[in-house]
């Protein structure tokens, strides 16, 4: 079931490190309660969209022991452990979460080993497939060195604990300082139709065989913007969302999309949207929505 599942994955594979994957991916942060707080109001839904996911043959999952916090993870090990090998589980490190709900940094070299420590107990495994470094903060990229981190991250990746690198929110002078410490797999970035800004650092990772995790794939759309990608999915007979997780499989072979959602009814429905063929047209009209 879940071989021929895969199968009708949009977008195919693409391989993480030493780990082929399905390009459509699932984000977990929306398990959590309100603004990523607490349980969810219904933990059994929960728990049947993370079953939901491995039905239908999905194989990379994001997540973070900051999201409730503790709380996807903690789903995650009680839904799915034993994980199925074909399972890659990606979480990120950089951040705490305080009584306000907030994200303070939280990237000095104890802060960062702890994290590393809490996400490896919370989903019950000896070694992570993947922790990306995140930098910036809630309001977007912030300019500064991630030498430091990524330092720490690689002792840790030498004392096996760690499979593979990746990078989060981050400018193009960081992923190229990260880089420059040690071998990365992943840049995960907001990138949408409308926020191109990494547009060239994308085909840059392509060249390479690293990969490229936007979010926020309708994030940050001007009400122009907004209205213009809507005319185009309503002449498609389809979804704002479905369009733009359609274009991005299109624009590379290195993206890979998480979209979350707390709903096994969204996630199949996320899936089919991802699927869309877009002529060139389409793609030359929904180009202009950058603009």
């Amino acid at each position: 079931m879940i071989m021929n599942a895969s199968l009708a994955l949009p977008g195919g594979t693409w391989t993480l490190g030493d780990t082929t994957v399905m390009r459509f991916g699932y984000g977990a942060m929306q398990l959590a309660g309100p603004w990523v707080m607490g349980p969810p109001a219904d933990p059994d839904a929960a728990r049947a969209v993370l079953r939901e996911v491995v039905e239908q043959g999905i194989t990379h999952i994001d997540t973070s022991d900051a999201y409730g916090p503790r709380i996807t993870n903690d789903l995650i090990r009680e839904t799915l452990h034993p994980y199925p090998e074909s399972l890659f589980i990606a979480t990120k490190v950089g951040a705490n979460r305080d009584a306000e709900g907030g994200w303070p940094p939280a990237r000095e070299p104890e802060d960062l080993r702890k994290q590393v420590h809490e996400n490896l107990r919370a989903l019950d495994v000896e070694v992570l497939d993947l922790v990306n470094m995140r930098m910036g903060d809630t309001l977007g990229l912030q300019a500064g060195s991630i030498a430091e981190g990524m330092e720490t991250l690689a002792d840790l990746q030498r004392e096996g604990l760690i499979r593979h690198l990746g990078v989060s929110n981050v400018t193009v002078e960081q992923v190229a300082e990260a880089r420059s410490i040690a071998p990365i797999v992943c840049v995960q970035n907001m990138y949408n139709l409308a926020h191109r800004d990494d547009d060239a650092l994308i085909d840059e990772l392509a060249a390479d065989g690293i990969a490229y995790v936007p979010f926020f794939p309708l994030g940050g759309f001007s009400p122009l913007q907004s209205e213009a990608l809507s005319s185009v999915a309503a002449r498609l007979n389809t979804t704002p969302m479905s369009v733009a997780l359609a274009w991005l499989l299109r624009r590379s072979p290195n993206i890979l999309l998480i979209p979350g959602t707390s709903s096994s009814a969204h996630l199949r429905e996320n899936i089919t949207g991802a699927g869309l063929q877009l002529t060139d047209d389409d793609i030359a009209e929904l180009d202009t929505i950058s603009a």
